[in-house]
């Protein structure tokens, strides 16, 4: 595929071009667009890069590592962990308003829309970032956790001082691409209901991630 075709971003387009390039990146498109025509696949087509879109390479501050996208009617908007303004949250963003809450004193908002967090610099990325309607993993395996890969690589290599929030086994893999001399990352268990009570409450991920953006003269994040 030629990167010039692929809509996303222009800081990004340029980083992730030799991925695009790639065979599989071919493959990827192919299966992903043939289950757009069969089926229902979520996010919208036009939101599968909306991570990047939302936060450029240069402006990204933190980065939130989810798993795929929302698998139910309505909520992902390509944003991970966040749902479209009047949409009931998910468990999982839920529990994450409530340590937000409890670390931040900030309250719980009304809306679960998150590209208020996006626009501070917080790529809000999932390690795939398509899904077929009510079959969760089901495009994980296919090329995506390649480009995220090589995203979260780039960020690393290129860039100084990011924070990588890794929630989860899937995202803690990612901190293989992350030198921690050079930034800060803060891993716990998934905040899926499965798994808060096991150690996502309590972590202090936002307010450490303000703190260490603060020491280095950066504007924290209004969680």
């Amino acid at each position: 595929m030629n990167p010039e075709n692929v809509k996303i971003e222009p800081s990004w387009r340029e980083v992730l071009a030799p991925e695009f390039e790639k065979p599989y990146f071919d493959n990827l498109t192919r299966i992903v667009r043939d289950d757009y025509h069969r089926g229902k696949v979520y996010p919208p087509a036009s939101k599968i890069f909306a991570a990047f879109d939302a936060s450029p390479f240069y402006d990204t501050k933190v980065v939130i590592i989810g798993q795929d996208p929302y698998h139910g009617p309505d909520q992902a908007n390509g944003l991970a962990f966040s749902v479209n303004p009047g949409v009931p949250f998910p468990p999982s963003l839920r529990n994450i308003f409530t340590e937000v809450a409890s670390d931040t004193g900030s309250a719980v908002p009304d809306s679960g829309d998150l590209s208020g967090w996006a626009r501070q610099g917080v790529l809000l990325l999932n390690t795939s970032l398509t899904v077929r309607e009510g079959q969760p993993k089901s495009h994980a395996g296919l090329g995506w956790e390649n480009l995220t890969d090589a995203a979260v690589r780039e960020l690393a290599l290129r860039r100084e001082g990011i924070v990588f929030m890794l929630w989860g086994s899937d995202a803690i893999r990612k901190s293989n691409y992350i030198n921690p001399e050079h930034h800060l990352i803060l891993t716990s268990p998934h905040p899926s209901p499965l798994s808060a009570y096991r150690g996502f409450f309590g972590n202090h991920h936002f307010s450490k991630a303000n703190e260490y953006l603060t020491a280095r003269g950066l504007s924290p994040i209004i969680w």
